[in-house]
Order: C-alpha cells, then structure tokens, then sequence
C-alpha cells in the first residue's frame, strides 16, 4: 500500500498476488479476449448510421482514441503488470483515493452491465425464434430467471478459476470472428459473381458537421473502441504478462480496426442508413445477403446465436473483473482481508466472487421494475459506460500528471496522445449526459 504517495513502484509490485493467483491465461487467450472484448455488435449498426461517412469518422476515432489508448495501456503495462490493472496503475499514480474511485467506477460498470445480461440475452433468444417468442423477451419471471441462471454460472465459471472460463471467451470471439468474416466476405463475394454494384468499403466520404454526427462519431470512439485496459486487470493470472498483454494489443488492433471499417461498409451494401437496426444490424444484413440464396430463414438465427455467445462471453469478462478488484483492493487494505480469501485448490477469490454474484442478482431484479421502458435500459446502458468512461480520464491523465518517480517518462508523441484520448472521452461523457437532459 502507498504511504502518503511516496512509495516506489518496485516495492508495490513485490506485495502483488500473495495467495499465488494460477497463471492460466497465455498471448492466445489475451488476443482473443481482446478482439471479443473490444468487437461489440450494436457499434456496427451505431457506425453504419453515420452512412458514407463511417470511413472517415472510423479513421478520425482510430487516430485521436485507439491508438492513443492501445499505446498508453501497453506502455503503463509494461511498466506495472499489475493484477487490478488500471486500478493499480491510478492508485500508484495518484494515490490510493484516486485509485479506489477508478476501481468503484470499473465496478459498477461492470454491475450494471452484469444485471442486464438476462434482458440482452432473451431479447437475442426472441430474435432468433421469431415473432411467436417475443413474449419471452417481455415477461419479468423468464427474464429474472435467465438472469440468476446467467449469474450463478458465471459464478462457478469463475471459481474453478480461467483454465475453464478461458475457453468460453475464446469460443466466443471464434464465434463472434466467424459472423464478423463471414459480414465482410459476403459482399466481396457478390462483387466478384457480378451480381451486384461494387463493394467500396473504404470510400471516403466527408461527414456532415451537424450535433448527430458528433453523437455518432463519440460512441464509435470511446464506445466501440475502448476496452483495452480491461484485461490487464487479469495480469497476475497471465503468462508473461508485461510482454504478453502488449504483444495481444500490437496483434490485434488492427483486426479489430479492419473488423469495424469493412463490417460497417458491409452492412451499408445491403441497407441504407435509414433501414439499419442498430441493435441487431449484422443479423438485418446477413439476413438481407442471404436472401436470394433461400436459406435466410437458416441463416439469421444462426448468425443471432453466434453473436449471442459474444454477449454472454462478454458478461464472463465483466464478471470475473467485478470479483478480482475488489481482491486487489483487499491487497491494499482498502476493502476487509474478507475479500481477499482464495479457493485452496482453484486459488480464486471465492469471497469476492460471492460477493459479485449477489450484487449482480440485487441489480438484475432492480432493473426489471422498469423492464417494459426501453429509454430506461438506455439510460442503463449510458450510466455504465460513463463510469467506464469518468475511469479513463484517469488513464489517459497517468502520462500527463503522473508523479515522476513512476518512472513512465512519457514522451512528446505519448504525451499528445494521452491529451488526444482524454478529450476524446470527456466528449464522450458530455454528449451521453446531453443525451437524456
């Protein structure tokens, strides 16, 4: 723990993981949590609205956010491979306030986002079986239900520890890179038979300079394109992970750039900005490609429960980082030694994860009061990424205010970076609060 500020980096590093966390997590299992974590479906429908101009707005959010973030989180990493992540790297910065309300801040991002897992997951259910099961995306007992059953697996998922939970995130970003390429392909295919007008995924088209576009042109920054940083809160269970996590970022950033770019022209080949369904616009386009070939009715059920494992394997990531922050935070005396207790055989924090679990049933039922408003499951939805948000400003201070006995030393282009990425998602949370004022 850090006394008045003042202690060094070295020392801190050294009272890290005293139960003897299992490194289970290898470069593979980080590159696919990463392109899962950071490939989220409803941005491509979000992108696909701002039309022609999606290019330019994708490339102006890759320049002034993600590579910003992808070079401040591998850089601070490298640095401090840190189980808490940027929990750690804020408290070791600035102290262990600042530190506590980055962690409070990822926490109840992660809560909130857990406690709508049973609408999100029977709302994709109802999709895929059509109008006659709508009902089960509308009646509170299916979606209480899902919603416990989605938590206590979770729950057991995380207490035998990431040598078992790995392997639904990586079966997630499989099934999500699978639907993802497939979107991409389609098109390309079509133009090749000469079926159809040309594929121009990467026509540059300038936006209009309206309040809309700004709207848009925030989430496919901070929205779509943060989440970096949220693995690393896993590095004491990661091999190598001062090399490993950076080398996942450096493999697979661009994916996830050229994922978004060429998903987004995609969808925009079959729909025009006006039809796109932002919710469920890969279905609506795979649905539409499939179309002349009669095998639609095949295809977008099966394309809504691939993309449906990438929510659920999300959830998993959410939820094993609710329980492992507040571990961290034990370690540093700032929570009860209660939270810090380890499975003797999986060696996870049983307390913690325990404690998660109930926090995320409490949060599922209080969200199902309201159930039947759509703006209050959006108003959710932006209440949990601006916490996630109010917890990056903190990342992109760290090279710009960071004491200097941390030892970053942070030069000019890192430093332009960091102010880049800071403006960027103070924009973010600024437009999200106008949106519901």
């Amino acid at each position: 723990m850090l006394q008045n500020n003042s202690q060094s980096f070295s020392s801190a590093e050294t009272t890290q993981s005293p139960g003897g966390l299992r490194r289970e997590l290898g470069l593979a299992d980080l590159a696919l949590a990463q392109i899962l974590y950071l490939t989220i479906p409803e941005f491509f429908g979000t992108a696909a609205k701002a039309g022609p101009s999606h290019v330019l707005l994708w490339l102006l959010a890759i320049l002034l956010f993600f590579i910003p973030e992808a070079l401040v989180v591998a850089r601070l990493n490298r640095l401090m491979p840190l189980e808490g992540g940027l929990y750690e790297w804020a408290r070791l910065a600035f102290g262990d306030r600042i530190g506590f309300l980055v962690a409070w801040n990822l926490w109840l991002y992660g809560v909130i986002y857990m406690a709508l897992a049973g609408l999100i997951t029977m709302s994709f259910l109802a999709y895929a079986l059509g109008p006659q099961a709508s009902w089960i995306a509308e009646n509170k007992w299916m979606l209480l239900a899902a919603s416990f059953v989605l938590a206590g697996g979770m729950a057991l998922l995380a207490r035998v520890g990431f040598h078992v939970g790995k392997w639904i995130t990586n079966f997630g970003s499989a099934a999500t890179l699978i639907v993802l390429g497939a979107l991409v392909l389609i098109p390309m295919f079509r133009d090749f038979r000469g079926s159809a007008a040309e594929f121009r995924p990467l026509h540059i088209v300038s936006p209009p300079i309206t309040i809309f576009t700004l709207s848009v042109f925030s989430k496919m920054t901070f929205g779509a394109l943060c989440g970096f940083e949220y693995v690393a809160i896993f590095a004491g269970e990661c091999r190598n992970p001062e090399r490993n996590l950076a080398r996942s970022i450096l493999l697979t950033a661009p994916i996830i750039a050229l994922l978004y770019i060429f998903g987004t022209g995609a969808i925009l080949s079959y729909l025009p900005p006006g039809a796109v369904d932002v919710t469920a616009a890969i279905p609506q386009a795979l649905g539409r490609a499939f179309q002349p070939y009669g095998i639609a009715r095949v295809i977008l059920p099966v394309a809504v429960i691939l993309l449906l494992t990438n929510y659920v394997s999300t959830f998993n990531i959410n939820f094993n980082g609710c329980a492992r922050l507040p571990m961290v935070a034990g370690w540093d005396h700032l929570l009860p030694a209660w939270f810090t207790r380890l499975h003797p055989k999986y060696k996870t924090p049983v307390n913690s994860i325990f404690f998660a679990t109930g926090i995320a049933m409490v949060a599922a039922v209080a969200v199902l009061i309201g159930v039947g408003e759509q703006e209050a499951f959006e108003l959710l939805l932006v209440m949990a990424f601006a916490f996630y948000a109010i917890a990056y400003l903190a990342l992109f201070a760290i090279p710009l205010l960071a004491r200097k006995d941390l030892g970053l030393k942070p030069g000019r282009l890192m430093r332009l970076g960091a102010a880049s990425g800071f403006v960027m998602t103070l924009l973010y949370i600024v437009l999200s609060i106008l949106q519901f004022m």
